[in-house]
């Protein structure tokens, strides 16, 4: 055995590609700490700008995998492997999951829109895609709401941002819309006492803006009237259903008629 031979031939080897093997190293520790660098402060930066917490993890994490792959690539560079195919096999990889997940994708990207924009917040009240509910929770993909009959509702985040959203809870304060009919004989007048006094008297019921009692329609069998009062979110329904009742009750007591179908018979004697 050639013992010099061997040896040359070992420290040739190592001169080559321990050169390379220690510049990968060093490109290893150095990338590595740039990346920490890079994920700290763009952390650093989304809760500065209210980020939501679960957007904040996927994103960190994202931006995370994909400057470790564009790491390894620049070593297995340094050490002298081609590249080229690594990187059209990723390409590939890409646009294959792309297409095969075209509609997660239009989620995903709806959700980021409504983690960056805030249209809506957890606790809200809406109306989005047909359905109103409470915003349970908004997650990468879908939204989830509990609706008015404490059923919960799953929207997909990309309808839901591409579509209308009427947002109940943002002003903190609603209009109740009532139409109250009345009898032709009623006074007007002392109709409008009446229906302001039932708004006026209840607590729920805010002074700012401040409820208003008009004619809105002489219909065929009725006068109506137009009763709006104003009252926090929280207290629509219940300002909703207690003006109801309490009209019915305030109404009779004043002798004020709320008229309903009638049917006549006449009879003709021959």
């Amino acid at each position: 055995m050639d013992i010099e031979k061997w040896t040359k031939l070992g420290v040739e080897v190592a001169t080559e590609y321990g050169l390379k093997i220690l510049g990968a190293i060093i490109i290893w520790i150095i990338g590595s700490w740039v990346i920490r660098k890079l994920i700290g402060g763009t952390r650093a930066v989304m809760t500065k700008r209210g980020f939501d917490e679960s957007l904040q993890k996927f994103l960190l994490n994202l931006i995370g995998w994909v400057l470790k792959i564009l790491l390894i690539l620049v070593i297995l560079s340094q050490l002298g492997i081609e590249t080229t195919s690594f990187a059209a096999i990723l390409a590939a990889a890409g646009l294959a999951v792309g297409l095969a997940l075209q509609g997660s994708l239009g989620n995903f990207a709806g959700g980021v829109l409504l983690m960056i924009f805030k249209p809506i917040k957890i606790g809200d009240l809406i109306e989005a895609q047909g359905e109103i509910g409470v915003v349970k929770e908004i997650e990468i993909f879908t939204t989830k709401l509990i609706g008015l009959s404490n059923k919960e509702i799953i929207i997909p985040n990309g309808a839901l941002s591409n579509g209308n959203i009427v947002n109940y809870s943002t002003e903190g304060t609603r209009r109740v819309d009532l139409t109250i009919g009345v009898g032709y004989d009623s006074d007007i007048k002392k109709t409008k006492e009446v229906l302001m006094n039932v708004l006026t008297s209840n607590p729920k019921v805010i002074s700012d803006p401040a409820p208003t009692v008009n004619v809105s329609e002489l219909a065929d069998s009725s006068i109506n009237f137009a009763v709006r009062p104003w009252c926090k979110t929280e207290d629509y329904w219940a300002v909703f259903f207690e003006s109801t009742e309490n009209i019915k009750e305030a109404l009779d007591a004043a002798g004020i008629e709320i008229p309903y179908p009638h049917q006549v018979e006449i009879h003709k004697n021959e």
